[in-house]
């Protein structure tokens, strides 16, 4: 990028409580916050095209460090002129660092302060993660978020084990940001831990504070908690984090726990559900979610949402796609991902206005009331 690259910054338009809108600029182009991220874990955004997530009106896609590195390998992404030229897809991309996906493999990983040995998945090869190879990773990769390496404890763990993982994870953001460097028009991201200990979460949020980040992410939630104590450990963590740099809130989620994110200051969101859920014949609508399988839509010549834009709403009724569902026709995947991911900007752009217009929290009380009336049909 040449001297003239936009800097890296969050510039806020509007507050309501301490929901926010704004724009997150960065060097391939601008975010409007509230965001929210369809899930490219190997450089693909599953049953659609790059040109169809933009229409659906994603700002940002978000690819995987783990599953890149593993295949078809960063350097060789690099040798091909980077993630955004290789997947075809010119705006902002966001890369986790892997950490998550290499904590799951408890059988196949061992962790040490220097980081986390393992065997790929794919073909039992033995594989080494740092703090500063994940962060060379991205580089390769071209990526324009970064997010630190952190350790990833399962839900339920006792305060001890969760704050001896919060101490590596600090030491190995240390290394990660210092790996990082400065990339003009880019940022990394710290992550906050400390399960849902109020003390432990606001020690990692000032941890990452006095490192100093581009931007600041809670993880180690939407991993079984209920959604109350979800709720619980934001409310006493997103007040620790800076007002003028991006919160991402990790792997969330479903539409209520994204409208309760927005509530509670939350910037951005990634989540496969939309996608995996139109592979496995769900839509979401604004009454709730619709299980195409379902025998009751066999003759409905209704679309699946009165209110949406999307191609699979405007061309073609709930019976031909129950039909295209129980025939397992590929198109049925592609216009269900393409509806969902549609109904998700769709959200994202009405808790925008909502936030600037100052009307959040009626937003989120209609939202919810309707959204309740109906969890499948």
């Amino acid at each position: 990028m040449s001297d003239q690259t936009p800097a890296f910054a969050l510039e806020l338009h509007a507050t309501d409580g301490a929901a926010r809108t704004g724009i997150l600029h960065t060097g391939r182009g601008d975010i409007r916050t509230p965001a929210f991220m369809p899930v490219g874990t190997v450089g693909s955004v599953k049953a659609m095209l790059p040109q169809s997530v933009r229409e659906t009106g994603a700002d940002i896609i978000l690819g995987n460090t783990y599953h890149l590195m593993l295949r078809p390998g960063a350097e060789r992404v690099a040798r091909l002129g980077g993630l955004h030229k290789f997947c075809g897809w010119e705006r902002p991309i966001l890369t986790d660092s892997g950490g998550f996906q290499v904590m799951s493999l408890s059988k196949l990983r061992k962790i040490t302060e220097e980081g986390v040995a393992f065997q790929s998945h794919i073909d039992g090869a033995k594989e080494f993660l740092s703090p500063e190879r994940a962060m060379e990773i991205q580089r390769l990769l071209g990526s324009d978020i970064q997010m630190v390496l952190d350790e990833c404890p399962a839900f339920g763990g006792s305060e001890e084990v969760i704050e001896k993982s919060l101490a590596l994870s600090m030491r190995w953001a240390k290394r990660s940001r210092i790996a990082f460097g400065e990339q003009p028009g880019k940022g990394n991201f710290g992550i906050v831990q400390g399960g849902t200990f109020e003390h432990l979460r606001k020690r990692s949020a000032e941890a990452l504070k006095e490192i100093g980040f581009h931007g600041y992410a809670v993880g180690g939630l939407a991993v079984g908690e209920p959604q109350a104590m979800m709720f619980e450990t934001l409310d006493f963590t997103v007040p620790h984090l800076p007002t003028d740099r991006p919160r991402y809130l990790m792997g969330v989620g479903k539409p209520d726990d994204i409208v309760g994110g927005v509530v509670r200051g939350i910037d951005m969101f990634d989540c496969v559900l939309p996608t995996r859920s139109g592979r496995n014949a769900q839509a979401f609508t604004w009454d709730g979610t619709l299980n195409l399988r379902n025998a009751c839509h066999a003759e409905d010549t209704g679309p699946i949402d009165t209110e949406c834009r999307c191609p699979a709403c405007r061309q073609f009724s709930r019976a031909y796609l129950h039909h295209a569902v129980k025939t397992n026709e590929i198109i049925a995947s592609m216009l269900l991902t393409w509806h969902n991911l549609t109904f998700y900007q769709d959200l994202m752009a009405a808790l925008r206005t909502a936030v600037a217009e100052k009307r959040i929290a009626d937003f989120a009380r209609t939202f919810i009331a309707r959204y309740g009336e109906r969890k499948s049909g």
